[in-house]
């Protein structure tokens, strides 16, 4: 199996079959220039998917229309669905730290690809993760989680959230890069898991990078550009 980041939280993971998660189109860069804001990612631009999987309703991580093909989609809300990939389960959580009354509900997806159990946390908010939502997430190989604050929880958040949750990849997301402005950098993350880190540049294959359970690898993939 395959990934590759697109920035933000946009992820295409490929194997067997394909899945999208939390694309963006071309339209973000505006929006954000209106708030006085940098995004200057490229527009994600997926040929086809076999599921489309998106966390909630920000257009940054909603962008439906830049995913080609028939993709059987779950958005944004909560359950255990049918896809070409088995059940996607889709744990319902919060966006902010005010039980969702401040930037609203976010999904957590878990599914397996290939093998491999995946979980995408969105833009997880919450302080921490409620027992049920611990057990419904259960044990992964992957983990994307968002490390830069504001919005969502930052980094010794995160950390302590890998290590409840125990996965042998780590794939930050939603944090300051070159291309994005408005978020923390992860180094308070990286610096408060103290895991090893490897630099990985376009996509890559995610058997090279599975480390153990008790200590994962973090994958930092270099940020897109135009």
């Amino acid at each position: 199996m395959r990934i590759r980041w697109f920035g933000q939280s946009a992820f295409l993971l490929t194997g067997e079959h394909s899945v999208a998660i939390d694309p963006f189109g071309a339209a973000m860069g505006e929006r954000a220039a209106g708030r006085g804001l940098v995004f200057a990612y490229p527009p994600v631009a997926i040929h086809r998917a076999d599921v489309l999987l998106v966390t909630h309703e920000h257009g940054d991580h909603n962008g439906v229309e830049v995913v080609g093909g028939e993709p059987a989609t779950v958005r944004s809300t909560a359950g255990t669905f049918e896809s070409p990939v088995g059940h996607v389960v889709a744990i319902s959580s919060e966006h902010d730290d005010a039980a969702g009354t401040v930037r609203g509900p976010n999904t957590i997806f878990r599914f397996r690809l290939d093998g491999i159990d995946i979980c995408h946390l969105g833009d997880f908010g919450q302080p921490a993760l409620r027992p049920e939502q611990r057990q419904a997430i259960g044990e992964v190989d992957v983990l994307m989680v968002p490390v830069g604050g504001g919005p969502t929880i930052g980094g010794a958040s995160a950390a302590e959230l890998v290590r409840e949750i125990g996965p042998r990849l780590v794939v930050p997301m939603h944090y300051r890069t070159e291309a994005l402005n408005f978020l923390d950098p992860p180094d308070d993350f990286l610096a408060a898991l103290a895991a090893e880190v490897r630099q990985v540049d376009g996509e890559a294959e995610v058997d090279d990078l599975l480390g153990t359970r008790g200590a994962p690898v973090v994958a930092m993939f270099a940020a897109p550009t135009g």
